[in-house]
């Protein structure tokens, strides 16, 4: 009878590494489940052989494929698209193997053709789909790795792709409602910048010279106009270093843990942003732990994982004491209530999910309605900037008009 390795959970989330004697992989994987194991990974144990003979097919079909130069990590789109078709080849029956060379000669020459020929090349080794696909980090994150995983152990891998696929679109559709809401006004702000530097470093010196040509007392406010117009001429190769310069330094202070926690709770406390980042992080982390818990990771790893996805560090440190709470046997909305970085209604909602056995399914519509309030407030943040712009916009045109033609007026009553 065939020997399996596997390696697995217990209840209380502490790793176990054991052999197990079964006719098939399916009925060692029964086996293991009835002794209350989560299998992360089952293998069985294979001849020297046959090892060798793996070897030589990997090598075989390396020389068929080759990886082209690519820099950078595989975009979120593409990844989206990648797991929906995935998704949809499994759920036809085909098998993974065969899945992954159909979307393989699909894509493109990039980081995804080079992840998945890497990641076929490692399946066809021997290896799981979730082990090929953790050796290739610039494709597929610990979410998606952990979710693969997961669906392996429990027989229900295009299920799981299935939830990854739509986890996947729906933050992906979030990500872009942001960034198109975004560009009208940068777009607005970028194109006032560069005519206001135009006017600055070529305008104003013209009338300098007329101001100084004609030897005329000058009033406060066209000094200072002036004066500006010095700087941005004198200093004008510094002023595009300027945020580059910010955005250095911050990055700096963010690789101290301390610096990065306080930075993230000063972004929190901005007026209008700071609360559209605290819900948008909010809805990423509660739809992530959602879609872990429904697909069968345990707790505490989920709980972890979505601690990595949050990007701010008041989360992180949420999440690592309400991962130290269940470890000690407490609830989950006992803790998240004493953290205080949501509302009392999540909490609430959290509390429900754990009494009723559909804590997934609470996370997902806390999820839900936290993107819908997310894109009522990203568009109501850019209907206040429209007039905001407009305003300082004019004050700032006013400004230069009356610097400039005040002492045009001056001077004209003087000739006259």
């Amino acid at each position: 009878m065939p020997t399996f390795v596997y390696e697995a959970m217990d209840n209380t989330g502490l790793e176990v590494k054991e052999t197990i004697e079964a006719g098939s992989e399916q009925e060692a994987q029964q086996k293991i489940r009835e002794k209350g194991f989560f299998v992360t990974k089952i293998q069985e144990k294979s001849t020297k052989k046959k090892k060798d003979k793996t070897k030589v097919a990997a090598k075989t079909d390396k020389q068929g494929k080759k990886k082209t130069f690519a820099m950078g990590k595989v975009k979120a789109k593409k990844l989206c698209a990648f797991t929906r078709q995935l998704s949809t080849l499994q759920d036809a029956g085909l098998p993974i193997l065969r899945s992954l060379r159909i979307l393989e000669s699909q894509a493109k020459p990039g980081p995804l053709k080079n992840s998945l020929i890497g990641v076929i090349d490692d399946v066809e080794s021997g290896n799981t789909l979730s082990e090929a696909m953790a050796r290739q980090p610039k494709a597929f994150d610990n979410l998606y790795v952990n979710m693969v995983k997961a669906g392996e152990a429990g027989g229900a891998l295009e299920v799981i792709l299935q939830r990854l696929a739509e986890f996947k679109e729906k933050s992906q559709s979030l990500k872009r409602k942001v960034q198109g809401a975004m560009i009208y006004p940068v777009s607005v702000i970028t194109v006032a910048a560069g005519i206001v530097g135009f006017i600055m470093y070529f305008i104003i010196p013209k009338f300098k010279e007329i101001f100084l040509g004609f030897g005329i007392d000058l009033p406060a406010i066209t000094v200072l106009l002036i004066t500006i117009s010095d700087i941005v001429v004198t200093y004008f190769y510094l002023i595009p270093a300027i945020p580059f310069a910010f955005i250095l330094m911050l990055k700096i202070i963010r690789k101290n843990k301390t610096g990065a926690y306080v930075t993230d709770w000063m972004a929190l406390k901005i007026p209008i942003l700071g609360l559209i980042l605290k819900k948008s992080t909010t809805a990423r982390t509660c739809r992530t732990l959602g879609t872990l818990i429904a697909s069968g990771v345990p707790i505490l790893e989920a709980l972890s994982i979505s601690r990595d996805t949050a990007g701010n560090h008041v989360f992180r440190n949420a999440f690592d004491h309400i991962y130290a709470a269940i470890r000690e046997g407490e609830s989950m909305a006992v803790p998240l209530k004493e953290t205080g970085i949501v509302d009392d209604i999540v909490v609430n909602m959290v509390d429900v999910g754990e009494e009723t056995g559909a804590l997934d399914n609470m996370l997902y519509k806390v999820a839900d309605v936290y993107e819908e309030e997310v894109e009522v407030l990203v568009e109501g943040l850019i209907n206040m900037l429209e007039p905001i712009m407009v305003v300082v916009l004019g004050l700032i045109v006013g400004f230069i008009v009356i610097a400039l033609f005040y002492p045009l007026i001056q001077l004209m009553n003087d000739l006259s």
